[in-house]
C-alpha cells in the first residue's frame, strides 16, 4: 500500500470481524490533518466493529490499516465512564497521561508539574478550567463529555476519535461539544473521526462520511451522502454515488 505521507489514518481494502468472519469490508479511507469524518449507519450494521478496527483493537482480516506516529485521542461514550468514582475533574484528565507511564503506581508518582500544567490547558481548551477541582460526578452529562475530551487531549493527539459524543445530552450541551470540536479542528488542525447516529449533526459538521450497512461501507461527501434523497436510498439498501 502506498501511504500518503500526510495521513494520520489510512485504510485500504480493509475488512474487520471476529473469528475469521468479516462483519464489515471494503473500507477505504484516508484521514489527514484538519479532516472531520463521520461514521453512520443503521443499528447493528457494524459501526462498532469498524470503529474498533480503525482504532487498532481488531486486526484487519483483509487489506491494511496504517496509523501515523502520533497517539490517537479516544473519547468513549459518556455512559461508559462510571460517574460515581471519587475523582475530581482534574484527576480524570490526568488519566489521559497514563499510557506514558508503566504501572498505575509509577504513573501517580511520576505525574509532575508539566503534566499538571498541561491538564489545566486541556481543560481550558474545552471550557472547563474553572471546574477542575469539582467532583467528576457532580457535573452535567455534557460537561462530563467535555472532561473526557480533555482527557483525550492529554495524549497530545493529532487525531481525535469519538464514540457518540452527544448521546444522552441536551441540545445546548451537544452544541457546546460540537463548538469545542470545531475550534480544535480549525485552530489546531486536529482531525476528528466521529461515530454518531445523529445524521443532521454529521451532515452539518462532517466533510466526509462512512455509511455502514449490511457489511459494506460507502464513503462520500457528507452533505451529498446524507441528503434526504440519498438517505431514502441508503435505508433501502441501495448504493449512492457521493464520492469525497
Amino acid at each position: 500500500m502506498s501511504t500518503d505521507e500526510a495521513a494520520l489514518l489510512e485504510a485500504r481494502g480493509a475488512a474487520f470481524g471476529y473469528g475469521g468472519r468479516a462483519i464489515v469490508q471494503g473500507v477505504d479511507l484516508v484521514v489527514r490533518p484538519g479532516a472531520l469524518v463521520g461514521i453512520a449507519g443503521p443499528n447493528g450494521a457494524g459501526k462498532t466493529t469498524l470503529f474498533r478496527g480503525l482504532l487498532g483493537l481488531l486486526k484487519p482480516l483483509a487489506g491494511e490499516v496504517r496509523r501515523g506516529p502520533h497517539p490517537i485521542g479516544y473519547v468513549p461514550q459518556r455512559e461508559v465512564y462510571d460517574a460515581v468514582f471519587p475523582l475530581t475533574v482534574e484527576e480524570v484528565v490526568h488519566l489521559g497521561a497514563a499510557p506514558h507511564f508503566r504501572g498505575v503506581q509509577r504513573f501517580w508518582r511520576a505525574l509532575g508539574h508539566e503534566e499538571h500544567e498541561f491538564a489545566c490547558r486541556c481543560l481550558d481548551r474545552v471550557g472547563l478550567h474553572d471546574q477542575r477541582r469539582a467532583p467528576f460526578a457532580s457535573l452535567s452529562g455534557g460537561q462530563r463529555q467535555r472532561v473526557l475530551l480533555a482527557r483525550a487531549l492529554m495524549a497530545r493527539p493529532r487525531l481525535l476519535v469519538l464514540d457518540e459524543p452527544t448521546s444522552g445530552v441536551d441540545r445546548a450541551a451537544a452544541a457546546k461539544i460540537l463548538e469545542v470540536l470545531r475550534d480544535l479542528q480549525a485552530r489546531e488542525g486536529l482531525a476528528v473521526l466521529i461515530v454518531s447516529h445523529e445524521l443532521p449533526l454529521l451532515r452539518a459538521m462532517a466533510q466526509e462520511v462512512l455509511w455502514v450497512a449490511e457489511g459494506r461501507v460507502q464513503h462520500g461527501d457528507a452533505e451529498a451522502l446524507l441528503s434526504p434523497e440519498s438517505l431514502d436510498r441508503l435505508f433501502a439498501g441501495e448504493t449512492v454515488e457521493a464520492h469525497a
